[in-house]
């Protein structure tokens, strides 16, 4: 628009006065420059900014996502120090210049005017023509440069875009030319191959790995944590390639084949095993995965949103579900790592029976720490120090008394009961495991129903506080707010607003010197004109200089202000969000990208608002009050009319804003969405390569995207309309002003040079978002300074009548009337089936949750009373799902600890955690980086870091959610020992489904539905007999295993 506005006028200008028009031309040359010159500046400023908040976002991504690990370990501050320092790197200052060039070119204008009158020939009132024409001219080209930064700042990111979406990966799932096969065999083989992980060339996986997997066989590889067991599985799907040696399918290497039909023939949510399935076939997978039963029970059944990573789900339930989603692909080769690792001994054993049946006629590669789920492999493969050390099948590795796999099977044994099992209570389990995600890491994407349903919350917040029923209520933006947001910037607002009136005073003068200047065309003595020539000239050269310095104070001062705004509106944006509930996190419109997304946009609508809209609306109120001013002391009666014309073009800009504000207001909601989509697609990116459902990815978010481009298109209708409209407006309006001055100079009531003067005067949601999120008061405040500080925790827990709901699902009831004492001092386990509350109690004593009704207590005094922060920092932690942060080991394993922990307590603990060693023996040590979420270290090595930090914490209580569930054998009998010797004079609470790890425990504690059913000591809870519910679980982890001719009871209890 701004263009054909730039052409028209030019041509329009020739057509009255080609002289004046053509020898103008060359000085436009010194607009265009400083724009360009601008906008390259921009263009860079733009690269690095994009890296320094990638870098933030980064860190804010982190803690959001895994946000119960950072309040368990009172991580916040740490958190919120690296945060800012990043933030630190993002305050770039930039000067805009080149507004000043236009008046000194109408300086030259006004000279040259005048010698085309005096000695060309050239009317008086063609001049004056020209001066509108002239004005638009530089007003649409003014805009025009304006509008370049943000084009170049769209070409910047989309130049990163494009880079992306050009770049060929070296192992490209989308190219169509490798072979396929019409039928799969199944047979595998690994030819002398040498592999290291990228990020870690240093440390060799496998030096000369050779392993050969016949066809429709059950192929198991064991071996201590680290070792390289899950490689093969990366390897065979070509997550990555071998540095030597070939893998073959059906005896043709692997990287001559397609490579999206290669991973389709392997085995998120279960229809993304199989994505045209019917619901019969679903229904029919979960049936055998022993998921249906507790899926009807849930309030929306199938439907059922799972949450972000399968945060809804307990750590059985996600496992069955994914279990599921194997069963219904149906594959000729089946990966399976630690499939039943997370489940409890019942649904283990249901789903074993399920997976076995799926085995039969496939191919199937199996990895497993619990050595009882794959002894009916048909050949178990042990792999030490990146090689095949043993092969055979279960009992013909046994004979081998000093083999690595008989040492490995006697650490799990389990110690012999005085009360002896009848036989036929042991079941026999052929094992297998879990698809493409380790059993304490099962990758659930959380997929959307057609609509989004948000949840119900019945609990009304502080009278004081926005009211939140599931989602932050928007409320009516404070500006005085906002500006007193930016006091610590006084200095720089007053120089920039300062500057600001300036700047703005310098258009109605000019206007007023260019409507005089155009009367000295009309007089005829050539030494006045010459004389008054002179005079405006130099007025317009010291129009530009004065602009030049004006507007670079202006926008320095206000860019300063709105950077350091920006910086600490995302500082205190990421500080309020981490005081939240965790209930507030499970809620499905507070997903991480959503949470990312927010602090991003807002902050930055929030720096363009002080930045610039405040610095424009300053410069412009001026103006318009200086020119009203000068208007009615010029010719009261034509300003009047005039001033009374203003506000139809306000009322039109003003509905116009908001149509769109409202519109985009859904726009925003629905990108929220794609936000969210997208960042859950990358965290667990392995599962969709796997199950190649790219393509359902990709579907998802151009159904996401649907609704704003619809609603794009809509604001582009009415933008257009409004902005004819006002345009329209405003001709009219100067036709009204030009008829009624034409009447008063008729009645000699107004003057010609007065027509002139007064008609060039008188021509010339984020941040409510912002605001409800720093409104809101979290619902379990952290840091309440009333609450009891204890200098040290004794460690008694008691629950007294506790009802509890998720607040995602509060019609489903976890806890009713639920009491419990866990005794100060000593160690309680929880067990039972997968979903009957274990973790739950786990939760409320760290306070992620407040019951409905009912109390907990520590120490004699309810939870409610305590600081929080000061009550975690007696609390230790260690989850089933190990959360490690980017960084490097040292950093994650003195997370939540004082800063002055010094480097011998590190390594104490590390040693405790059996995690020195394969520490030491990395290139880098203790100051390796771990990656995000620990993806450089493996689910073992993960779980040891957690533990050592745990350890270094050296807490009153400790919690121990499944610590040992990813450990092999000897690592878990290790850390098991040295977490028997942490226990000791500490309240320690374990929730366990291996029950071999818990037998030594002073109380065992049996949950059912939410009810305490037994406790005792393991001793006590076998004495009950077959009748106990804690000895049918004994019962179903036993496993018969024959060595020499004896029988012998064995297993993983």
């Amino acid at each position: 628009m701004n263009l054909s506005t730039f052409i028209g006028s030019h041509v329009t200008a020739f057509v009255l006065l080609w002289r004046l028009t053509l020898v103008g031309i060359p000085f436009v040359l010194f607009l265009i420059v400083p724009g360009i010159m601008y906008g390259r500046t921009s263009i860079n400023l733009a690269k690095k900014l994009s890296v320094e908040y990638n870098k933030a976002g980064s860190i804010a991504e982190q803690p959001i996502s895994s946000v119960r690990t950072v309040y368990a370990f009172v991580g916040e501050m740490k958190t919120m120090s690296k945060f800012s320092t990043t933030l630190d790197g993002t305050v770039k200052l930039g000067l805009k210049q080149g507004n000043g060039v236009t008046y000194m070119i109408w300086a030259f204008n006004a000279w040259y005017g005048s010698r085309l009158v005096m000695y060309h020939g050239a009317k008086g009132g063609t001049v004056f023509l020209m001066v509108p024409n002239l004005r638009t001219h530089s007003k649409a080209l003014g805009s025009s440069l304006s509008d370049i930064r943000y084009f170049l700042e769209a070409a910047s990111s989309g130049e990163r875009i494009l880079e992306m979406i050009k770049r060929v990966p070296t192992i490209d799932s989308e190219n169509m030319d490798g072979m396929t096969f019409e039928n799969v065999i199944g047979e595998v083989e690994f030819k002398h191959v040498q592999f290291t992980y990228p990020t870690r060339s240093s440390s060799i996986i496998f030096q000369d790995l050779s392993l050969r997997i016949p066809a429709k066989k059950t192929v198991a590889i064991v071996g201590r944590s680290g070792c390289g067991k899950s490689t093969p599985l990366a390897l065979l799907q070509r997550f990555y390639e071998p540095e030597n040696g070939k893998i073959l399918l059906d005896g043709v290497s692997i990287d001559k084949l397609q490579v999206k039909w290669l991973r389709s023939q392997m085995a998120v949510n279960i229809l993304f095993g199989k994505e045209n399935a019917t619901i019969e076939e679903v229904v029919e997978a979960a049936i055998d995965s022993n998921a249906h039963n507790f899926i009807s029970q849930l309030p929306q059944g199938y439907d059922t949103q799972v949450g972000e990573r399968g945060v809804q789900m307990s750590g059985g339930q996600k496992q069955r579900i994914a279990v599921a989603r194997a069963i219904i692909r149906k594959p000729c080769i089946l990966l399976l790592d630690e499939a039943t690792s997370s489940l409890d001994s019942e649904s283990e054993r249901v789903v074993q029976e399920a997976l076995d049946k799926a085995i039969v006629g496939r191919t199937t590669i199996t990895i497993a720490h619990r050595l009882s789920t794959i002894r009916n492999a048909d050949i178990i493969a042990v792999i030490d120090n990146g090689q095949v050390m043993e092969l055979g099948s279960h009992e013909q590795l046994l004979r081998h008394e000093d083999g690595i796999y008989t040492s490995l099977l006697h650490l799990q044994q389990t110690k012999k009961s005085k009360i002896k099992i009848p036989c036929s209570m042991m079941p026999l389990s052929r094992t297998s495991s879990h698809i493409l995600a380790r059993g304490n890491q099962s990758s659930l994407v959380d997929q959307r129903s057609d609509e989004i349903v948000g949840s119900q919350q019945t609990q009304q917040s502080d009278r004081s506080c926005t009211e939140d029923k599931g989602e932050i209520k928007l409320v009516v933006p404070s500006y005085r707010r906002l500006l007193a947001s930016s006091k610590a910037e006084w200095k720089q607002a007053t120089i920039g607003c300062v500057g600001a009136m300036l700047f703005g005073a310098i258009q109605p003068v000019y206007s007023l010197v260019t409507a005089m200047m155009i009367s000295l065309y009309f007089i005829q003595d050539h030494d006045e004109i010459k004389r008054k020539t002179t005079i405006y000239a130099l007025c317009f050269l010291g129009f530009g200089i004065f602009s030049i310095l004006t507007s670079t104070i202006l926008h320095y001062n206000f860019a300063y202000m709105g950077e350091y705004l920006t910086k600490r509106v995302r500082e205190e944006l990421l500080s309020k969000i981490l005081t939240f509930e965790v209930g507030w996190f499970d809620q499905d419109q507070n997903a991480t990208g959503t949470i990312c997304s927010g602090i991003s946009k807002d902050a930055n609508v929030v720096r363009s608002l002080v930045g610039d809209r405040i610095a424009l609306l300053v410069q412009t109120s001026f103006a318009v009050s200086i020119a009203f001013l000068m208007g009615l002391v010029i010719n009261w009666r034509l300003a009047i009319v005039m001033i009374a014309l203003q506000p139809l073009s306000i009322l039109c800009f003003y509905v116009r804003r908001t149509l769109i504000k409202s519109m985009s207001r859904k726009t925003s909601k629905s990108r929220d969405e794609s936000s969210k989509l997208a960042a859950e697609a990358m965290g667990n990116i392995r599962t969709i390569v796997s199950f190649s459902s790219q393509d359902k990815i990709l579907a998802m978010l151009a159904k996401l995207e649907e609704a704003p481009r619809k609603e794009s298109i809509r604001q582009s209708w009415y933008a257009g309309l409004g902005v004819a409209t006002t345009q329209a407006i405003g001709i009219s309006s100067r036709a009204m002003n030009l008829w009624y001055g034409g009447k008063l100079i008729t009645q000699n009531l107004l003057t010609a040079k007065e027509l002139f003067e007064t008609f060039i005067i008188l021509g010339a949601d984020s941040v409510s978002s912002v605001f409800a999120i720093l409104d809101r008061c979290t619902k379990i405040e952290p840091n309440d300074p009333r609450g009891y500080r204890p200098d040290k925790v004794v460690g008694a827990i008691e629950f007294q009548n506790v009802d509890f709901s998720y607040p995602t699902r509060n019609n489903v009831m976890i806890f009713t009337g639920f009491s419990i004492d866990i005794e100060a001092g000593k160690s309680s386990a929880l067990v039972g089936q997968s979903g009957s509350g274990k973790s739950t109690i786990i939760s409320l004593i760290e306070r992620f949750y407040d019951p409905l009704n009912g109390v907990v207590k520590i120490d004699g005094r309810d939870i409610k009373t305590y600081n929080l922060k000061s009550l975690r920092m007696q609390i230790a932690l260690v989850s089933q799902e190990p959360t490690l942060f980017a960084g490097t080991i040292r950093e994650n394993i003195i997370y939540g600890a004082s800063d002055n922990v010094d480097e011998s307590e590190i390594t104490k603990a590390a040693e405790a955690a059996n995690a020195h060693d394969f520490i030491s023996g990395l290139k880098d040590g203790y100051d390796t980086l771990c990656g995000d979420r620990g993806v450089q270290l493996s689910g073992g090595q993960k779980q040891r870091v957690a533990i050592a930090r745990a350890i270094l914490r050296n807490p009153s209580i400790l919690l121990l959610d499944e610590a040992t569930s990813a450990l092999d054998s000897e690592s878990e009998k290790v850390v098991q020992d040295a977490l028997e010797k942490v226990m000791v004079g500490r309240t320690s609470v374990v929730v366990a489904h291996r029950l071999s790890t818990i037998q030594n425990c002073d109380l065992i504690v049996v949950l059912d539905n939410g009810k305490v059913v037994e406790k005792g000591s393991h001793s006590s809870l076998l004495e009950i007999g077959p009748g106990g519910a804690y000895y049918s679980l004994v019962s179903i982890q036993r496993t018969p295993t024959a060595t020499k001719g004896e029988s012998e009871e064995t297993g993983d209890l």
